[in-house]
């Protein structure tokens, strides 16, 4: 997503790929183990940490560069409201008192879990049933120090009823580790016991002691499972933890909220430019609402199987885990609903709702990542190029040419013409063979509409194409387009 949004140098500079995630009794004994460091179908690392502060100063920057987005700080929004064409804000500087009204087409509240937006529109949410304390502590390891220098384990959960313990890394600054452990509150102590400094020393001296490194931060969190009702009211929309709270053991709040903006940007951007109609941000809930409560709910597996201080529960997990009917955990969800190809039920057909293949390639003899080459604002028609194209009617050229589809052809490296995209990682056309496809309509945001194998299969991938956009509000222009690249 970042790379696509031309923010590929500062991901690079602010995230490590992960390590293997391992889950162990309190006796060390493995529970669970979930293979990050394994390649994802996007060609890099599936999984990755980031040191947060660093990645918000490279942000800041890169915001105050642009000349296009302004910043009010110590300013509070205080009133939101509606009509059938815009939508406007009232917005208070907490300094001098004096209140400012802006407005615009639409408002998206970004704005957290206790969100004034959400609350302003009467907009309620559900709640999953999770619920738990944990206090966060942050500790820069000295110069030179590693994690393995000091016995720990690299990324897991040590899951001891006696104090369920999260240690994972925080990610490197100037070559130091950070290192962030979580400890899950007891039953018997206290929310203001847990943030004292000598209750943190004392949770730490398990693991470290304090000439190993710095005391950064602690905090005490309470993590929820909340999924919001509305998504969209309007010209109101919501995003990130205003519509959704999910337990951090699968890491995936932050991401759950950038995939809901970039759901939501290239659908916006057709409707800002006249491209869609209004009815395009009804698809934004029910591709993204859906999503986000399943990977509410496995992060939800992951915490009932830490969060026990109970030694007879404990017991029993362990049995369990351990015996050769574990418990396994549910596959990473799809796009289920919205705008992707269906079958007479509805469903989903073959893999559409999967996120798209995506690697390093070769192109006119310059070698770079795919999304460097091609226009990430619109629909791509990815195929082999083995694929008789040529061969296309006419009227399913229109159609491709009416909805400004790319057509991109893939051929092995070796035998990759200049026009021809060198799949130089085997990501592409490895990911076509094993699902035994030789074409796929992908969208802006790299989720797949549709697949086919034949030149027959693909005309009638076309064909739900334009019926889709149709039904969605994605308006067909005569004066569009086609770039074949």
């Amino acid at each position: 997503m970042m790379h696509a949004a031309g923010l590929g140098p500062i991901v690079d500079r602010s995230i490590q790929p992960a390590p293997a995630y391992r889950w162990y009794n309190a006796d060390w004994k493995e529970l669970l183990m979930l293979d990050w460091p394994a390649g994802s179908v996007s060609g890099s690392s599936e999984v990755n940490f980031v040191h947060q502060p660093s990645l918000e100063k490279e942000l800041d920057a890169e915001v105050k560069r642009r000349n296009n987005i302004f910043l009010h700080f110590d300013n509070e929004c205080i009133d939101v409201a509606q009509n059938e064409s815009r939508v406007s804000v009232d917005i208070k500087d907490l300094k001098s008192g004096k209140v400012q009204t802006y407005s615009a087409k639409y408002l998206i509240g970004i704005d957290g879990a206790n969100s004034f937006v959400r609350k302003s529109q009467g907009i309620t949410q559900l709640d999953l049933g999770f619920d738990a304390d944990w206090l966060v502590v942050d500790f820069m390891l000295n110069n030179g120090l590693t994690a393995s220098d000091l016995g720990l384990v690299e990324c897991g959960q040590y899951c001891n009823p006696e104090r369920p313990t999260t240690i994972v890394p925080g990610g490197k600054v100037n070559g130091r580790e950070y290192r962030r452990w979580e400890f899950m509150r007891l039953p018997h102590e206290s929310k203001e016991e847990m943030v004292s400094e000598e209750k943190v020393q004392e949770l730490l001296g398990d693991w470290i002691k304090p000439e190993q490194g710095e005391l950064i931060r602690h905090a005490l969190y309470t993590f929820r499972s909340l999924i919001t009702d509305q998504w969209r009211n309007k010209r109101v929309l919501l995003a990130g933890d205003a519509a959704h709270l999910m337990p951090p053991f699968m890491g995936q709040g932050m991401c759950a909220g950038l995939r809901d903006v970039w759901n939501l940007s290239w659908k916006l951007d057709r409707v800002l430019k006249g491209e869609a109609s209004d009815t395009l941000l009804d698809s934004y809930e029910a591709e993204r609402k859906p999503h986000a409560t399943e990977v509410i709910k496995l992060s939800m597996f992951l915490g009932s199987i830490i969060c026990i201080p109970d030694k007879a529960e404990a017991k029993a997990r362990d049995e369990q885990f351990l015996s050769e009917n574990a418990p396994q955990m549910a596959p990473f969800p799809w796009i289920k609903e919205g705008i992707i190809a269906k079958d007479a039920t509805g469903k989903p057909t073959s893999i559409a709702g999967r996120l798209s293949p995506h690697g390093t390639v070769r192109y006119q003899r310059r070698t770079g990542r795919l999304d460097h080459f091609i226009d990430m604002d619109n629909f791509s028609l990815m195929v082999n190029a083995s694929l008789p194209l040529e061969d296309m009617s006419a009227s399913h050229t229109h159609i491709l040419k009416n909805l400004n589809v790319q057509i991109i052809k893939f051929s092995a490296k070796e035998s990759a013409t200049d026009n021809e995209f060198a799949d130089t990682q085997g990501q592409i056309l490895g990911f076509m063979y094993s699902n035994n496809i030789n074409a796929m309509l992908v969208r802006p945001d790299h989720y797949i509409f549709g697949t086919a194998s034949t030149l027959e299969e693909l005309e009638e991938l076309v064909e739900t194409l334009e019926s889709e956009a149709r039904l969605s509000g994605i308006k067909m222009s005569e004066t569009m387009q086609v770039d074949h690249v």
